[in-house]
């Protein structure tokens, strides 16, 4: 290479060791999840307990929806031959798109290839094609959500999180006949709180507002048949419903229901859903098992419920500080990024158990935490043994 080339690729290297002065850094532990011993992984030669998994129903590793995926690839091989236009619709993406548009009440959905890709692709794509619209942003929304905003270059309103005094002040600055979009979450990631749904929907209907409603960490977890914060209260308004596979059903995948003219508008024009390799028949094969499941019956939610109790009863009973929100996640506060890796690092290397250490960006900085969560196969005597383990290593 030459030495113009040596120099701007040297650029990398100091910034990453910026990241790593500043305590920063990101390093990735390879582990192999077992079936055998759910919330249990093989990391080299050592077996390990994984307390911050997403898989929040422990549906990844259901024997009917793996079964469902091997007959599947048996049948149709392991993956899907091209993008959606070119060979690469299947008939499991029809019936997928079709019942979750039914779940949601909503007229049409679209299958993207993960929540991220689902969130930024329709948003900017949407945004874009609607002149002179103004978005209004929660301040704590996803990186997926902030980006798909930030493509348009639309104006926008950011206002503090949950705080509707300030997006209604907001929205009522603007013309009641300007098109404006309220873009925000149900359950929030890093702080296991939840959103007002109904009281943002009135605001959008006094001030003529679209809504897009992220139920990313909802979906499965919440509502009579698990189609989120929206089924629970009783809502429907919300314009568009974003969710995901990858979390509580267990799969891979996201996606999002509203009107047929907008989501069909976004299977022309995304480059996100055109331009990319669709999602195996297979895997949407497992996720319409798993969607059955969530569907029918919530003994996996309760379950899911009561650890989260029993978890919190017991941080209590440790004098471990949390934000008790009303959801399945639980943060624990461990403030500094020295000190929430250094934590990490003993609960790992001195009890088998793996949490990933949350610092900034996606918190601010002071506010690092751990984000603890208890699928249904947890058991209150490993809960016991997780937070001993948690109080001696916040002792060290």
């Amino acid at each position: 290479m030459s030495e113009h080339t040596n120099t701007l690729l040297g650029i990398f290297p100091r910034k990453i060791e910026e990241l790593k002065k500043n305590g920063l850094y990101r390093s990735f532990v390879p582990f192999s999840h077992l079936v055998a011993e759910q919330g249990h992984a093989v990391h080299g030669t050592d077996r390990i307990q994984v307390w911050c998994t997403n898989d929040y129903l422990g549906l990844s590793q259901h024997p009917e929806i793996i079964r469902a995926q091997l007959d599947s690839t048996a049948e149709h091989g392991t993956g899907s031959g091209g993008s959606r236009n070119i060979a690469g619709t299947s008939a499991a993406h029809a019936e997928l798109e079709a019942r979750i548009a039914a779940w949601h009440g909503k007229e049409r959905a679209l299958v993207f290839s993960s929540g991220y890709v689902a969130n930024f692709e329709t948003l900017s794509t949407v945004i874009s094609a609607i002149p002179d619209i103004v978005v209004f942003s929660d301040a704590k929304n996803h990186r997926s959500l902030i980006e798909g905003i930030l493509r348009t270059r639309c104006a926008k309103h950011i206002f503090p999180h949950n705080d509707l005094d300030d997006l209604e002040r907001a929205l009522a600055e603007h013309d009641r006949d300007r098109p404006k979009l309220v873009v925000f979450e149900s359950v929030y990631s890093m702080d296991g709180d939840v959103s007002r749904v109904s009281a943002i929907c009135d605001l959008a209907d006094r001030y003529n507002a679209l809504t897009f409603v992220d139920e990313t960490h909802a979906v499965g977890t919440r509502g009579p048949t698990g189609a989120g914060v929206c089924e629970e209260a009783g809502e429907t308004r919300p314009t568009f419903v974003q969710g995901v596979f990858s979390k509580a059903f267990g799969t891979v995948g996201g996606y999002v229901a509203g009107p047929d003219g907008a989501l069909d508008y976004v299977r022309s024009h995304a480059p996100g859903f055109i331009f990319t390799t669709s999602l195996p028949h297979s895997s949407l094969d497992a996720t319409l098992r798993s969607l059955e499941l969530v569907q029918n019956g919530d003994a996996l939610r309760r379950a899911l419920a009561d650890n989260v109790r029993y978890l919190k009863q017991a941080l209590r009973a440790a004098g471990i500080g949390f934000l008790d929100a009303d959801s399945h996640l639980v943060p624990v506060l461990v403030p500094g990024a020295e000190r929430v890796r250094h934590v990490a690092r003993v609960l790992f290397e001195e009890h088998g158990v793996y949490v990933t250490p949350i610092n900034y960006p996606s918190v601010p900085k002071g506010a690092e935490r751990f984000r603890i969560t208890v699928p249904p196969f947890r058991t209150p005597e490993q809960i016991d043994d997780f937070v001993a383990a948690l109080r001696k290593s916040l002792d060290s």
